[in-house]
């Protein structure tokens, strides 16, 4: 039996007892009527699919993002290892865990990012931009430079909008002067810095941090709207120029690209356009470099969900 084995270096026949984050969870029933516990177990170095056989409760999806103890065997199924666990209960107040080991974290200095925002926010020439930027920023710092980008997919761990905004600003600053002629930089910067601000409000935290559902708000309006909304709300604060407004909100409504991937309408200016491309590449290499983690050089990973295909880790 081994004791708070990372989840990376699990193999099949392997026994395990300990502490895991609990990333996903529900209550299924089986083709022969019993009821168990369909779920997901992660720590800083991976997740692991996980069954607990003949369960009927009382852990549930309610208790997605806690700490649980769980005691169990890895076993392979499809290739894959998955846990299946004989004993699992919440973590309770007195249990020995260490949160830093459970508990995934953006691989960045996050003060060090969180200034490099601020820095090219600062460098907008356009006072109004700017001045929507810097409001957006007072109102949710503390939320933006510590909340995941997503429930899933990527960037789904502590830190993680900031490292994905952080990501795609530089590229867009590098992509403002590499189309100058044809880009307005401070537009694009501005789009791209407030894209998904309103992740704050779509989403439902557990106390340690993470993503657990969507809120009432989220599933019924989207961060989009939500986005584009409070920017014209600033906007009409502040007097902004209603032409300057409608663009930023276009730059959110639209950075989904089409309307099949959520968007809200298809970008239609060269900075929506370009948004709608860098929010595609930051996403897209985050769950490269997360998939990576798991797959030893020179194999191919199991079909990734969000890209629909195997990548392989030369």
């Amino acid at each position: 039996m081994e004791y708070n084995k990372r989840i990376a270096d699990m193999t099949p026949g392997d026994a395990v007892e300990g502490f895991y984050l609990l990333k996903a969870a529900a209550i299924k029933t089986s083709t022969s009527g019993s009821q168990y516990l369909n779920a997901v177990l992660s720590d800083v170095s991976g997740s692991i699919e996980t069954k607990v056989w003949n369960y009927p409760g009382p852990l549930g999806a309610a208790d997605e993002g806690k700490i649980v103890k769980i005691r169990g065997t890895v076993a392979s199924f499809r290739g894959a290892p998955q846990l299946s666990v004989e004993r699992i209960r919440l973590a309770q107040e007195q249990d020995p865990y260490d949160l830093s080991a459970l508990i995934p974290a953006a691989p960045i200095d996050a003060e060090e990012m969180l200034r490099s925002a601020e820095a090219l926010v600062a460098s907008l020439q356009d006072d109004d931009y700017r001045a929507i930027c810097t409001e957006m920023l007072a109102r949710h710092l503390d939320a933006f430079r510590s909340i995941p980008a997503a429930k899933s997919v990527h960037h789904s761990f502590l830190n993680g909008l900031l490292m994905h905004t952080g990501n795609m600003m530089k590229i867009a600053d590098f992509l403002a002067e590499l189309y100058a002629d044809t880009v307005d930089r401070d537009l694009l910067l501005a789009g791209t810095f407030l894209h998904d601000f309103a992740k704050v409000e779509e989403f439902s935290f557990s106390e340690l941090g993470l993503v657990t559902e969507y809120s009432t708000k989220g599933r019924l309006l989207g961060h989009l709207a939500m986005g584009a909304q409070e920017i014209a709300e600033i906007a009409k604060e502040k007097e902004i120029p209603e032409e300057k407004s409608v663009l930023l909100q276009h730059m959110i409504l639209s950075h989904h690209g089409e309307p099949e991937f959520g968007a809200a309408v298809r970008p239609q200016c060269a900075e929506s356009e370009l948004l709608a491309l860098i929010d595609l590449i930051d996403s897209r290499m985050e769950i490269y470099r997360e998939t990576f983690a798991s797959v030893p050089a020179g194999k191919f990973s199991q079909r990734v969900f969000a890209l629909d295909k195997m990548i392989y880790h030369h």
